[in-house]
C-alpha cells in the first residue's frame, strides 16, 4: 500500500469548490487525513527501525543475523562458505517448525588480517550480528577476543587459539597441543630420539612450538634443530636452509607450514636428494593437504611422507554431503579440482547446526551470555563426528595417520588422546593397542620398507670413499665371505659381520680391500699406517691391538665356550637324577614305612579286616602315596601321622628329581676325558695360547681344527676330540649350521671381549658406530641378524655354569633321619598303647605297689557294696 501526499490536497480542494456548504466538513476531513498520514509515518519508522536491527518477525519467524568472514578467493574459504550454506538449508529442512531463521552476512577478507579485523568491527558495530564464524586468516587471539567480549557475541574462529580468559572466543580447529602429542607419539613409536622441526615463520606457525617441545620432553625426544622459513622466502633461501639441514645427522624432519610454502620446500628437498632412504618426513595437519595436491611434481616429491589429518568417521550423512558438495563446487567453480571436503568445512557445517539450535533455545535474543551458555551445552553427532565445544575449542576425535604412496595416500593408523596410536579407530575396535606401526606396511622415501634409523653417519666425516679392509678366510666364512672380481677389480663381501657393519653406517660410501695371505695383526698395522680406514670381520677385541687402533663396542657375545657332543641312546637315563645310594635309601624307607603303618593298624583294636587284606591295603596305600593318589582310610591317628611325614619326604624327593632331570635333559652331563685325551681349539688364532690355558686344559692333548667340518668330525662317534674350545660367536654359528641336537655349548667363561670393528685412532666413526650397535641391540635388529645367520636361538650358559650332577644321599640325609625317627616313635607309642589295653587295671597296680594294697582296696569295695 502506497501513499501520495501531493494528490490529497488537490482532491480535497475540488470537493470544497463544488459546494460551499460543505466547507466545515472538508476542513475536518483534512485534519483527520493528516492525522492518519502522521500515524502511518510513525508506523513506518517503527517497522524500519526493526528492519535495521535485523530482528524482524514475519509469519512468526525471527531472523537472526550471523556474520561470516572468509577469504573468498582461497579454496578453503570457498569450501567453508559452501558447507555453511548447505548446513543452513539442511538444518531448517529438518526443523521447519523452528521460529528462528539464520541470515548470513558474508565479508571477504581477501586473506588480509587487517581487512578481517575491520570486517569483525563492522559486523559487530553496524550490522549487530549475534555471532561470527571466521576468519580462517590468522589474527591475534587477544585482539579478536576484545571485540567478542565487549559485544558479548560468540566468535567461532578457524585460526585464533582460544583460552579460558576469553569465554566468547571459540577455536574451530584441532588444538595445537593435541597435534603436538600425536606427533610425539608417532616419533616415540619408531624409537626415534632426535628430530628436526621446520615451520613457517609466522605467528600461526610458531604457535605449536612450545607444545611440541613439551610433548617431546615428556618422551625424552630432542629437537636437534629448528628451521624457520619466511612466507616470502625464495627458492635459493629455502635451498640454503635445506643444505644446512643435510649437515646434521638427524634425518627425521617435521614440516609445519602452509601447503603452498611446503610444496616449494619439498620440491627443493627432492632435488637435493633428501627424499631418499634413511629420511622420514612428517607433515602436520597444517601441511597435510599437500597430499591431495593436483600438481604431479609436488605429489612425486612427497612420496613416502607421513601426515596427520583430523579423523572424520564415515557415515551416510557425510557421504551424501560429499556428493552434493562435489556437484555444487564443480558447478560454481568449474576450474577448481579437489578430492575431498576439507575438515574445516565439515566443522563449519556442524558449527552452524550448533548455532542454529542454540538461538532457537534462547528466549531473549539480545542477551549474549544466554546464547553463550546454550552453545556450551550443545552436544550431538554431527558430520565431523561427535561435536562438542569445551574450554573454548572443539573436542578432538583424534587423527588418522596417512602415508603418501602410489601418487595417492593410504591410512596406516589412528591416534587418539586416550588410546594413543592404534591399528583401528577406538569406536570400531577397542583392542589391538600397539606402540609401533607394524600392522600396515609403511612406504618410506625412496620406496623403502625399512624404518629409517633417524640418524646417519655420512655427515660425521669428510665426504670421501672409505677404504675397508677384509680378510679372505677360507673356512669360517659365515662372518666374512670375500669375493674378488679380477676383471672388474671389485671386491664384495657378505656375512654376519658385514651385515652388522652395513646396518650401522647406512649410506656411508666405502669400498672393500681384501687380503688373502694375512692375519688380523697385519691388517691392524695397515690401519695404524693409515693405509686403511677400517677393518670389518671376526676380529677379536684385544688389549695389544687397542694400542694401535680403536675398537667399536662388541657386536657379539663375550668369552669362550666349550663345545661337546651330547650323549644319546641311554635307556636308563631316567635314573640319573638320583645316585644309587639315594635310590636304595628311598626304596628302603618305602618298605619300612609300609611295615610300620601295617603294624600300627594291626595293633588297632577297631580294625575289622583280616590280616591279609590289611597287608595288601597298607602297601598299596604306600605305593600310591608317590603319586599323591591314596584313597584308603587309616583307622589310627598314629598311622596317619606316619603317612603325613612320608608324604613330605615323597614331595621333596619328587620335586628334586624333576628339577635335576630337566637340567640333565637340557644339557646332558659332559665329562672331559681323563688325562691324555684331546681338547680341540680354533686353529690359526690366539685361542691355544690364551684361552686353553685359562680353562685349565694344559694337561690334555690340544689339537687345532680349521673349519666347522673339522669340528663336527672331531666330535663325532669316530672322532678323537672330547671337546672343542672356541669363542662363543664361532660356537653359535656352528650350532646354527649343525642344528640336529647332537652338540651343545656346555660351559662358557668371559675370557675374551667379543668381536668389534677396527678404526683408526681418533676416528669419529668409532663412537657413532658404537651407538648404532647399542641401538641395534636394544631394538632387536642385532638379534634379527643373529637369527638370520645363526638360524637357531641358543641359550648360553653363564660364566660359572657347571655340568649338572646326580643328587646324592648326603643331600637328603636329614630328611630320612626325620622319617626314621618318626617311624620309631610312632611304633613305640603304638606298642605301649597296645600293652595298656591288654593289661587289667589291678594287674598294673599290683605290679607297681605290691599285693597288700590290692587286698585292702578289694575289702573296701566289697564293704561298700554290702552297705548299699
Amino acid at each position: 500500500m502506497t501513499f501520495s501526499r501531493s494528490r490529497v490536497p488537490i482532491q480535497t480542494a475540488q470537493i470544497c469548490a463544488s459546494t460551499s456548504e460543505q466547507a466545515p466538513i472538508c476542513k475536518d476531513s483534512m485534519v483527520l487525513i493528516n492525522k492518519i498520514i502522521l500515524l502511518l509515518l510513525i508506523l513506518f519508522c517503527i517497522l524500519n527501525h526493526q528492519l535495521l536491527s535485523h530482528s524482524i518477525s514475519i509469519n512468526d519467524e525471527t531472523l537472526i543475523d550471523i556474520g561470516i568472514i572468509l577469504d573468498m578467493e582461497s579454496w578453503i574459504g570457498k569450501s567453508i562458505h559452501m558447507c555453511i550454506s548447505m548446513a543452513i538449508s539442511d538444518f531448517y529442512a529438518l526443523n521447519h517448525s523452528y521460529r528462528t531463521r539464520i541470515v548470513l552476512h558474508t565479508r571477504d577478507s581477501k586473506g588480509d588480517p587487517l581487512k578481517a579485523l575491520s570486517a569483525v568491527d563492522h559486523l559487530l558495530s553496524n550490522v549487530k550480528v549475534k555471532a561470527i564464524i571466521g576468519p580462517e586468516t590468522h589474527l591475534q587471539p587477544k585482539l579478536l577476543s576484545l571485540f567478542a567480549d565487549k559485544a558479548k557475541v560468540p566468535i567461532f574462529s578457524f585460526s585464533a587459539p582460544s583460552s579460558m580468559e576469553y569465554p566468547y572466543l571459540f577455536y574451530i580447529k584441532e588444538d595445537e597441543s593435541t597435534m603436538a602429542k600425536s606427533i610425539a607419539a608417532l616419533v616415540e613409536s619408531y624409537k626415534w630420539r632426535h628430530v628436526i622441526f621446520i615451520y613457517e615463520d609466522t605467528e600461526d606457525g610458531r604457535e605449536i612450538l612450545p607444545y611440541l617441545v613439551e610433548s617431546f620432553q615428556d618422551k625424552s625426544i630432542q629437537i636437534t634443530y629448528r628451521s624457520a622459513i619466511s612466507l616470502l622466502a625464495t627458492c635459493d633461501e629455502i635451498t640454503e636452509q635445506l643444505r644446512k639441514l643435510m649437515t646434521f645427522q638427524t634425518t627425521i624432519i617435521i614440516v609445519h607450514m602452509s601447503p603452498s610454502l611446503a610444496s616449494t620446500l619439498l620440491l627443493n628437498a627432492k632435488r637435493l636428494g633428501m627424499m631418499r632412504e634413511e629420511y622420514a618426513w612428517i607433515l602436520t595437519e597444517k601441511t597435510v593437504e599437500l597430499l591431495r595436491s593436483t600438481d604431479f611434481e609436488v605429489i612425486e616429491s612427497i612420496q613416502g611422507a607421513l601426515g596427520f589429518r583430523s579423523y572424520v568417521p564415515a557415515s551416510k550423512r557425510l557421504h551424501n554431503l560429499t556428493a552434493r558438495w562435489h556437484n555444487f563446487f564443480y558447478k560454481k567453480y568449474p576450474t577448481s579440482v579437489t578430492k575431498e571436503v576439507p575438515v574445516l568445512a565439515l566443522w563449519a557445517y556442524d558449527t552452524i547446526w550448533a548455532l542454529a539450535e542454540s538461538v532457537e533455545r534462547v528466549e531473549v535474543l539480545e542477551n549474549g551470555p544466554f546464547l553463550l551458555n546454550e552453545v556450551l551445552k550443545i552436544r550431538f553427532m554431527g558430520i565431523s563426528g561427535e561435536f562438542q565445544l569445551s574450554e573454548g575449542k572443539v573436542i578432538s576425535n583424534g587423527y588418522e595417520i596417512m602415508n603418501a604412496i602410489d601418487y595417492g595416500e593410504k591410512r596406516i593408523a589412528y591416534w587418539t588422546s586416550s588410546e594413543g596410536i592404534k591399528e583401528t579407530y577406538p569406536l570400531i575396535n577397542r583392542g589391538h593397542r600397539y606402540s609401533s606401526l607394524h600392522t600396515e606396511a609403511v612406504i618410506w622415501p625412496g620406496g623403502s620398507t625399512t624404518v629409517p634409523k633417524g640418524r646417519v653417519l655420512w655427515q660425521t666425516i669428510p665426504s670421501k670413499l672409505l677404504k675397508i679392509g677384509v680378510l679372505k678366510i677360507r673356512n669360517f666364512k659365515y662372518f666374512v665371505d670375500v669375493e674378488h672380481d679380477v676383471e672388474k677389480n671389485i671386491t664384495t663381501a657378505t656375512g654376519f659381520s658385514v651385515d652388522v657393519f652395513n646396518t650401522c653406517i647406512g649410506a656411508l660410501p666405502y669400498k672393500f680391500i681384501s687380503f688373502d695371505n694375512a692375519t688380523y695383526d697385519d691388517i691392524v698395522q695397515k690401519v695404524y699406517n693409515k693405509d686403511l680406514d677400517a677393518v670389518v670381520g671376526d676380529s677379536t677385541i684385544l688389549a695389544n691391538r687397542s694400542e694401535f687402533v680403536d675398537y667399536t663396542a662388541t657386536y657379539t657375545d663375550l668369552g669362550v665356550g666349550t663345545l661337546a657332543r651330547i650323549k644319546k641312546k641311554d635307556m636308563w637315563f631316567f635314573l640319573k637324577p638320583l645316585d644309587m645310594g639315594l635310590w636304595l635309601t628311598a626304596i628302603a624307607s618305602l618298605m619300612v614305612t609300609g611295615f610300620v603303618v601295617w603294624a600300627i593298624e594291626c595293633m588297632n583294636q577297631e580294625a575289622e579286616c583280616s590280616q591279609a587284606q590289611r597287608i595288601g591295603t597298607i602297601f598299596w596305600l604306600i605305593l600310591l602315596s608317590i603319586f599323591f593318589a591314596q584313597r584308603e582310610k587309616l583307622s589310627s591317628n598314629l598311622s596317619r601321622f606316619v603317612m603325613f611325614v612320608w608324604l613330605l619326604v615323597v614331595l621333596i624327593l619328587i620335586t628334586s628329581y624333576t628339577a635335576t632331570l630337566s637340567s640333565l635333559l637340557t644339557v646332558e652331563q659332559f665329562e672331559l676325558a681323563s688325562k691324555g685325551r684331546i681338547v680341540g681349539f680354533h686353529g690359526g688364532s690366539f685361542i691355544r695360547g690364551v684361552t686353553v690355558s685359562n680353562l685349565h686344559f694344559e694337561d690334555h692333548n690340544n689339537r687345532a681344527y680349521y673349519s666347522y667340518e673339522d669340528y663336527a668330525h672331531a666330535l663325532s662317534e669316530d672322532g678323537e676330540a672330547d671337546a672343542i674350545v672356541d669363542e662363543i660367536p664361532y660356537i653359535k654359528m656352528f650350532l646354527g649350521k649343525y642344528s640336529s641336537g647332537d652338540y651343545a655349548l656346555v660351559s662358557s667363561q668371559p675370557i675374551t671381549s667379543g668381536f668389534g670393528f677396527i678404526f683408526q685412532k681418533g676416528s669419529p666413526l668409532v663412537g657413532e658406530v658404537s651407538k648404532e650397535i647399542a641401538r641395534m641391540r636394544l631394538d632387536g635388529t642385532l638379534g634379527g641378524l643373529e637369527k638370520k645367520w645363526f638360524e637357531n636361538r641358543l641359550s648360553i650358559p653363564s660364566q660359572n655354569s657347571t655340568v649338572t650332577k646326580a643328587l646324592k644321599l648326603d643331600r637328603f640325609g636329614g630328611l630320612f633321619i626325620i622319617n626314621g625317627s618318626t617311624l620309631a616313635l610312632a611304633l613305640m607309642i603304638s606298642v605301649i598303647c597296645l600293652l595298656c589295653a591288654k593289661m587289667e587295671a589291678h594287674n598294673i597296680i599290683s605290679l607297681v605297689v605290691g599285693r597288700n594294697l590290692m587286698v585292702t582296696i578289694r575289702y573296701l569295695l566289697y564293704r561298700n557294696v554290702i552297705r548299699t
